[in-house]
């Protein structure tokens, strides 16, 4: 810990060492059985003698806070006294002492949206969650390992290094039918940081920017809190109504490979018709090609990027289901007069993404292993995809009733009539199971209760055994009918 002398103070230097000492032992900055600086390094660099710092250490071991080892310097004491509030003697300020500064309204009340399961979770069964026992960790780790010895420790391109912006530029190419190259992909931390970064270069605070509704509420907030004004706009088994969308929309925020949460793709008129009205309006589309890589049943459509004739769409996405959420890794695909701007912000920001991380992920793409990787997974998840939809067209649908969905790591479901949204996760909770709410996905829309059950994060066997834990719980929720 940093001592600071007052030369000026009427308190003489030994008094301000003990007090200082003593305050961080009190308050639990220095914890039992910390060793205290020995006596001549500390007086060398506080430079002071060697008397005024063995003269406050010789107190604190009179005093019971601290304790001398012979040969080995002093110590904290294993149980120190409690602080002395009296003449001369300052109270130590409390960690969780109230504070002046207070969140601007915007902020106030806000809490993380994402949190680690609760202690005694068997089943999580969020969304969006994918499967750490699939992670390639030992390969992953011989990468990582290579790279950190390879590559120089300094500073990188905030773009991102080149090597890995050409391989998501090919791989986005081959996989989605993106176009990109190097110069307009822009690595990030994540899809979220990708949707920050281009919004505070597109919009001025008060701009209004159309989200889906029900949607995704990170996205939603995150635009909240950059002062835009966000308008939610219905969608239907064909995706976001487009001739709901405001007129003074700047952007257009969409999951049209499959919606979140409800999991529909946007049909082909329908997206031919939202990129029409971003020219009439002269509005941005951000492309949230969420979950795209997990596909079970019917062939994908074009992207909307690749569609774009007047560029106006920016591509976004990451690695962290197709991958690891360890990772941290994502990208835009941006429009060539926003890749400058775009790139200068992140460099103020967080100035540029881990080095390491991103040379060995450019090596696991450009050797085939993350497309092989990805073909892996898929075959687990259309697995757990097919259990799960059988049990909501069979047990389940007695007290759910499904959105239909093929792709992804979760699947929507509405309650039925007299049972309670809050209760049923309660109940689940108690059951060991972790489940997420529909009704916070909604904005401006009448609420729907219902839950989203994932299917990434637990095992197969584990999956049916959960559900049909969850088919007692929903069992005991629902209200008894009248005979």
């Amino acid at each position: 810990m940093d001592i600071f002398l007052d030369p000026e103070s009427r308190q003489s230097l030994t008094g301000q060492l003990y007090e200082q000492l003593r305050r961080a032992i009190a308050a639990g900055r220095l914890l039992p059985g910390d060793q205290l600086v020995p006596s001549r390094q500390l007086a060398g660099e506080l430079g002071v003698s060697r008397h005024t710092v063995t003269t406050a250490y010789g107190r604190l071991v009179a005093e019971g806070y601290a304790e001398g080892r012979a040969g080995g310097g002093s110590v904290v004491a294993s149980a120190s006294p409690p602080p002395l509030i009296g003449a001369g003697a300052t109270a130590p300020r409390a960690a969780s002492a109230a504070a002046a500064l207070r969140p601007s309204p915007r902020f106030a009340g806000w809490s993380p949206y994402f949190r680690p399961p609760p202690y005694g979770c068997r089943f999580d069964l969020r969304p969006g969650l994918p499967d750490p026992s699939l992670f390639p960790a030992a390969m992953w780790r011989r990468r990582v390992t290579a790279a950190v010895t390879a590559e120089h420790p300094e500073y990188g391109d905030p773009a991102g290094r080149i090597r890995l912006r050409r391989a998501i530029a090919g791989w986005v190419a081959r996989s989605r039918s993106v176009a990109a190259t190097e110069d307009t992909v822009v690595v990030t931390s994540g899809t979220q940081h990708a949707i920050d970064l281009v919004t505070r270069v597109l919009l001025e605070p008060g701009d209004c920017v159309a989200v889906e509704d029900p949607g995704y509420v990170p996205v939603r907030r995150l635009l909240g809190a950059l002062g835009a004004q966000v308008v939610g706009v219905p969608v239907d088994d064909q995706g976001l109504v487009v001739d709901l969308l405001p007129p003074s929309a700047r952007i257009v925020y969409v999951t049209p490979s499959h919606q979140y949460p409800l999991g529909m793709t946007m049909s082909m008129p329908r997206r031919r018709a939202l990129l029409r009205w971003a020219e009439q309006h002269d509005a941005a589309i951000i492309e949230d090609d969420y979950d795209t890589e997990f596909r079970y049943v019917d062939r994908p459509l074009e992207p909307l990027q690749s569609l774009d004739a007047d560029g106006r769409v920016v591509y976004v996405g990451s690695f962290s289901k197709s991958f690891s959420p360890a990772v941290r890794l994502g990208f835009a695909v941006v429009p060539k007069p926003l890749a400058g701007p775009v790139t200068a912000l992140r460099q103020l920001i967080d100035w540029h993404p881990p080095i390491a991380m991103q040379t060995a992920l450019a090596g696991f793409i450009d050797d085939g292993l993350l497309d092989k990787h990805i073909r892996r997974n898929r075959r687990v998840y259309a697995e757990r995809h097919h259990i799960l939809t059988e049990a909501l067209a069979g047990s389940l649908a007695e007290h759910l009733t499904a959105h239909p969905a093929h792709a992804g790591l979760h699947m929507a479901a509405v309650l039925r009539r007299g049972l309670r949204e809050n209760e049923v996760l309660q109940a689940a909770a108690g059951h060991g199971i972790v489940i997420t709410g529909l009704s916070d996905c909604f904005h401006t829309a009448p609420a729907q209760p219902g839950v989203l059950i994932g299917f990434g994060a637990v095992s197969t066997t584990g999956q049916r055994t959960a559900l049909r834990m969850l088919d007692r719980v929903l069992a005991a929720q629902s209200p008894v009918l009248a005979s």
